[in-house]
């Protein structure tokens, strides 16, 4: 049931980024917005589900297998979106996008995950599959298992070796490209999912642990906000 929902989420997420390239091309504007939106949304919502499928049999095998899975599918599905905000600085701060571009798009993948999590607490409070018994009630289910400056020099080392993995990757033909980058995020949630959920993505980590972000604010800020933000940073003063 979890794996149809997602196929149908990718699909749905598809089909509009297509309405919206037909009809939203004098737009530009309007455009960028609603086709960063559908993908951070794809993103989103399917690692909510994929949260859920942690603890399935053999574990973490089949976590890990269907996080490098999907991520290929979003990889050749969502081609030209970058569903986060720390990839979204580079083209801005390259000067290859406007600043108001820029904002516009950030602004979009914020929305999605908003979205994304109302979307899916929708699925999980009907029940059809039995991870979702009970995902309501686990409130701020947090995914820091360390202090906050280890959690905070994790996330700001995994953004650092990502951020400079899609930039060397960029020489790369895409149809290898999009495996790499996967099999790098796999690697990164293998080594360090138990201890910060491996996120460097400022709009999932909200739409994953929002509760944690109420709660706690400064702290899930600094980690899954602030770090791969400087992360990312760092990398674009390098190169």
């Amino acid at each position: 049931s979890s794996l149809l929902l997602m196929s149908g989420v990718v699909v749905a997420v598809g089909l509009c980024r297509r309405l919206a390239r037909r009809r939203l091309r004098s737009q530009p504007r309007l455009f960028a917005f609603l086709v960063e939106m559908f993908s951070t949304f794809q993103i989103c919502a399917c690692t909510n589900e994929l949260s859920l499928l942690g603890n399935v049999e053999p574990k973490p095998h089949t976590a890990l297998t269907l996080t490098y899975g999907f991520t290929v599918l979003h990889g050749l599905t969502l081609a030209g979106s970058t569903c986060n905000p720390c990839g979204t600085l580079q083209p801005v701060w390259g000067g290859g996008t406007s600043l108001s571009m820029g904002g516009l798009k950030v602004a979009a993948q914020f929305v999605a995950a908003v979205l994304a999590r109302a979307f899916m607490h929708f699925i999980w409070s009907l029940e059809m599959a039995e991870p979702h018994f009970g995902a309501l009630s686990q409130g701020c289910s947090s995914p820091m298992q360390t202090t906050e400056m280890q959690a905070f020099c994790i996330e700001l080392l995994f953004s650092v070796v990502f951020q400079l993995a899609v930039l060397r990757a960029e020489s790369v033909n895409p149809k290898y490209r999009v495996h790499l980058i996967a099999l790098l995020i796999t690697m990164l949630v293998y080594a360090g999912g138990n201890l910060t959920g491996a996120i460097f993505n400022p709009a999932l980590a909200f739409s994953l642990h929002a509760d944690c972000f109420y709660d706690r604010f400064l702290s899930y800020s600094l980690v899954y906000w602030i770090a791969p933000s400087l992360g990312k940073f760092l990398i674009l003063c390098v190169f």
